[in-house]
C-alpha cells in the first residue's frame, strides 16, 4: 500500500501515520522532512528537484510506503504515485487546539520534534492554517480529480480506517 496522508497543521497526520505505520510495519516518511531533512541530517529547505529525487528513491525501495504531509508543489508526485489518499479534515477549533499542545509539549521536551520549538514557528503554525484554509478550494478539486483514491476522514479512528484504505 502506498498512502499520501494529507491534511493541515494540528489535524493528526504524523500521530495516524506513525500508528498505521508500527501496526502494519509499513515504513512512514513526514514530507516536512523530505523538504527540510531527515532525523540526524542537517536542516535546510532542499531543491524541489533533491526533494523529487528523495521521493523516487523512496517509492523505489519501498513496496509499500506511508507518506504524511501539507500540499507542497514539489511533492505533487506523490499524490499520482499514492495507491489511497486520505484527507485529514479535522475542524478547525481541534487544530488550534493540537497546535497549542503540541507547542507546550514540545517547549517542555515531552515531544520530540525534528525543528527548535519558537514562538516564530509557533505563530507560522497559526499563519499556515490560515493559508491552508484560504487553499481549500484548490485541494478539494485535486481531491476531486483523484476521488476513486480518495478518503476523506472527518474523525480519525485507526482501526476502522485501515479496513477502508486496503479495499
Amino acid at each position: 500500500m502506498k498512502l499520501l496522508i494529507f491534511g493541515s497543521v494540528g489535524s493528526g497526520k504524523s500521530t495516524l501515520a506513525r500508528q498505521l505505520s508500527e501496526k502494519y510495519n509499513i515504513p512512514c516518511f513526514e514530507g516536512d522532512s523530505i523538504c527540510h531533512g531527515f532525523e540526524g541530517e542537517e536542516r535546510h529547505k532542499r531543491s524541489n528537484e533533491e526533494q523529487q529525487e528523495i521521493i523516487r528513491r523512496i517509492n523505489r525501495e519501498n513496496e509499500n510506503w506511508i507518506v504524511e504531509g501539507v500540499y507542497r508543489e514539489s511533492q505533487k508526485s506523490l499524490w499520482d504515485m499514492a495507491e489511497k489518499i486520505l484527507f485529514l479534515d479535522t475542524p478547525l477549533s481541534i487544530r488550534y487546539f493540537r497546535i497549542i499542545r503540541r507547542f507546550i509539549r514540545q517547549k517542555l521536551g515531552r515531544e520530540a520534534c525534528n525543528y527548535k520549538p519558537t514562538f516564530k514557528i509557533f505563530k507560522y503554525m497559526f499563519k499556515w492554517t490560515k493559508d491552508f484554509e484560504a487553499n481549500r478550494p484548490m485541494y478539494e478539486e485535486m481531491l476531486e480529480e483523484r476521488k476513486e483514491k480518495v478518503i476523506w476522514v472527518k474523525k480519525v479512528e485507526a482501526e476502522t480506517l485501515w479496513e477502508q484504505i486496503s479495499k
